[in-house]
C-alpha cells in the first residue's frame, strides 16, 4: 500500500513509474509548495544492491545544480521506505508531446537539442554519464525549458561501480553500440549517441531503428546504418541532418568530441540555412518546384511521356481502343496538370495573414518559424504594399529578436566572442540582468539604444534592449541601492562558502569582479570579492538589517 503522507509531505496523484520506484506529485505542508517525490518500491526496500543504486541516484542529483537538470531538494525514510524530493516539472515529457504531434519542426528540435547539450555538458564536467537519455526523461517546464531527469542508471566516474561488468543497461531504442557490447567503456560519447537517437525521433517521429524484438533492435544498433533524417523529414536542413548522423556513428571516436562541440555545430545551422540559395528559400516557403510535386503525379506524368514516345515509333491502328488514342492520353495529362495547379493555387493575402496570425499567437517559438516560412515571407514577397504588410514585418521582427537572443545566450554560455559591437553591448547589459542588478541593466540597455541609433546592423539588438527594459519595468521590482545589492551578494557568497558550496561562492565573487571592476564607487566591495577569490583573509561584513538574503534552497526536507 502506498502511504498518503511521507513526513511533512502529502502524496497526491501518481505521475510516473520506473524500474526502481514510483514518482508522485506531492505538497509540502509547511509551505504549500508542490514537489515531485520518488518512492522506492516496497518489494525492493530490502534489496541492498538496489538501495545502493537508489542512494547513488540521490547523490548524483544532489551535486548537479543546473537550469536544465531537475533540481534535488532532499531525501527521507518513512516506515523503512526510502524516498527523495525533487523539483516538480509540470509541462510533461517530450515522449508525451511526440505522441500528441508525431514530430517537431527542425527549428524547435534545434532549440531543444541545444538545451540538452547544455545539461549534458554540465553533467559530463562533473564526471556523470546519464546512460538513459530518451524523450521520456526530458521534461518541459511551464516556460518551455527542458529539464533532464532520471539518473537511475547514471554512472559516476568518481564513485564505485554498482552495475555488474558487461551488463546491458539503458533503453534499447536509444542505446549506443558500446553499451550493448559492454566495450569499449561507456563514456560521455555514449550519451551523444543517445542524443542522436532522440534528435532523429523528434525530427522524424520515429527512432533510427525499428524492430520486432529486443534482439533485432540491438543487432541493428551494432550492424545497420540508420536512414538519413532528410529521407523522412524533407524540411530538415542538410547541416542538421549531418549533425544527427555524426552523433549516430557506431564507433565513439568518430562522434563529436563532446556536448559543447555539438552545441557549436547546432549554433551554425540557422546561419547556414539563412545563406541558402534563392531556389531553396522558394522551396522552403512552400512554392511549387519539381521536388515538391506529388510523387504519384510525377510518376504518372513520366509514364505518359514514355508511353507517347513509344507510340510515335510504331504505326497505330485507327480503330484501336479509345484509351490507346493520343487524345485520351493528352486529356489525362491536362486533367492531371490542372488538378496540381488548382491544389497549388496561391492563397490570398488575407488567407496568408490569418494562417500566420494563428501560429504567432502560440507561446512556442517553433510555430513562429513555421509562420514565417510558410506564410509571412510569401505574403511580403507577393504583397509588399498590402494591408497586412506592416504587421507581417512586425511578426518577422519578433521572430528575429527571439533568434538573436537565443544566439546571444548561447555565445554567453560558451564564452564565445560577440559577432559585432551591437551584440557585445547587449551581452554586457544581459550579464547585469542575469546577475540580478536590474538598475545597471536598464542603464546599459538605454545606453546601447542611444549608441546604436542609425546603425542598421544593430537595429534588432536595440529592439531587444527596449523589450528587456519593458520587461524589467513590468516585474514591479523597486530599484535597490547598487551598493546594498552588491553587499548582499557578498553576504550570500560568504554563506555559501561557510556551508561548503565553494563553487557557488566563487561564481558570485567572480561575477562581482568582472561586472564592477570599472565602477569606482564599488571598488572596496570589488577588492573584497577579489581577496576572497585569492584566498585572503577579510573582515566579516556587518549583518543585514532585515533577515538573510540567501536564496530559498527548496522545501528543506534534508532535515526529515
Amino acid at each position: 500500500m502506498t502511504p498518503k503522507k511521507l513526513g511533512s509531505f502529502t502524496l497526491l496523484e501518481k505521475i510516473g513509474v520506473g524500474g526502481m520506484g514510483t514518482v508522485f506529485r506531492a505538497r509540502y505542508e509547511k509551505t504549500g509548495q508542490f514537489v515531485a517525490i520518488k518512492l522506492l518500491s516496497q518489494e525492493l526496500a530490502e534489496d541492498k544492491k538496489l538501495i545502493a543504486r537508489f542512494e547513488r541516484e540521490m547523490a548524483i542529483l544532489k551535486k548537479l545544480r543546473h537550469p536544465h537538470i531537475v533540481k534535488y531538494f532532499g531525501s527521507g525514510k518513512e516506515d523503512g521506505r526510502r524516498f527523495y524530493v525533487m523539483e516538480l516539472v509540470e509541462g510533461g515529457s517530450l515522449e508525451t508531446k511526440l505522441k500528441q504531434r508525431r514530430n517537431f519542426s527542425w527549428e524547435q528540435v534545434l532549440e531543444y537539442s541545444t538545451q540538452i547539450c547544455d545539461a549534458l555538458s554540465y553533467a559530463h564536467s562533473k564526471g556523470i554519464v546519464h546512460r538513459d537519455l530518451k524523450p521520456a526523461n526530458l521534461l518541459l517546464s511551464s516556460d518551455r525549458h527542458l529539464k533532464l531527469s532520471d539518473f537511475g542508471i547514471a554512472r559516476d566516474a568518481n564513485a564505485t561501480a554498482i552495475t555488474a561488468a558487461g551488463r546491458t543497461v539503458g533503453t534499447f531504442a536509444y542505446m549506443s553500440p558500446e553499451q550493448i557490447r559492454g566495450k569499449p567503456e561507456v563514456t560521455l560519447k555514449s550519451d551523444l549517441y543517445s542524443l542522436g537517437c532522440v534528435m532523429f525521433e523528434l525530427l522524424t517521429g520515429q527512432t533510427p531503428f525499428t524492430a520486432d524484438s529486443e534482439a533485432n533492435m540491438l543487432f541493428k544498433h551494432l550492424q545497420e546504418e540508420p536512414p538519413r533524417v532528410m529521407s523522412l523529414a524533407m524540411d530538415c536542413p542538410v547541416w542538421m541532418d549531418s549533425v544527427v548522423m555524426s552523433l549516430l556513428e557506431k564507433e565513439p571516436e568518430e562522434r563529436p568530441r563532446d556536448a559543447e562541440a555539438v552545441q557549436l555545430a547546432l549554433s551554425e545551422v540557422h546561419e547556414k540555412v539563412a545563406a541558402q540559395t534563392s531556389v531553396v528559400k522558394h522551396t522552403a516557403s512552400g512554392g511549387p518546384t519539381a521536388i515538391t510535386v506529388d510523387k504519384d503525379a510525377r510518376d504518372l506524368i513520366e509514364f505518359l511521356q514514355k508511353d507517347q514516345k513509344k507510340k510515335r515509333k510504331k504505326k497505330r491502328k485507327k480503330d484501336g481502343p479509345f484509351y490507346d488514342q493520343a487524345w485520351f492520353l493528352v486529356a489525362c495529362l491536362l486533367l492531371l496538370v490542372g488538378g496540381i495547379t488548382w491544389l497549388m493555387w496561391p492563397a490570398s493575402e488575407d488567407e496568408l495573414f490569418a494562417a500566420a496570425q494563428e501560429l504567432m499567437q502560440s507561446e512556442e517559438p517553433y510555430q513562429w518559424d513555421d509562420a514565417r516560412r510558410k506564410y509571412l515571407e510569401p505574403l511580403l514577397e507577393r504583397f509588399p504594399d498590402g494591408t497586412h504588410a506592416e504587421q507581417a514585418q512586425q511578426y518577422i521582427a519578433q521572430i528575429e529578436m527571439h533568434r538573436a537572443e537565443q544566439r546571444t545566450r548561447l555565445k554567453l554560455r560558451l564564452g564565445q566572442p560577440a559577432e559585432n559591437e551591437a551584440q557585445r553591448l547587449f551581452i554586457e547589459a544581459l550579464r547585469f540582468e542575469d546577475f540580478g542588478d536590474r538598475i545597471t541593466a536598464i542603464e546599459k540597455y538605454e545606453s546601447m539604444i542611444e549608441l546604436l541609433k542609425g546603425n542598421q546592423e544593430g537595429e534588432i539588438y536595440s529592439m531587444l534592449a527596449s523589450k528587456h527594459i519593458a520587461d524589467i519595468g513590468k516585474s514591479g521590482t523597486s530599484p535597490e541601492d547598487r551598493i546594498q545589492f552588491v553587499t548582499e551578494n557578498l553576504r550570500r557568497a560568504d554563506a555559501y562558502h561557510d556551508s561548503g558550496r565553494t563553487v557557488d561562492a566563487r561564481k558570485i565573487w567572480t561575477g562581482i569582479v568582472e561586472l564592477y571592476e570599472s565602477n569606482q564607487e564599488l571598488q572596496p566591495l570589488v577588492k573584497r570579492a577579489q581577496d576572497r577569490l585569492d584566498g585572503k583573509e577579510v573582515e566579516p561584513l556587518p549583518p543585514p538589517e532585515t533577515g538573510h538574503p540567501d536564496e530559498n534552497p527548496g522545501p528543506g526536507c534534508d532535515q526529515i
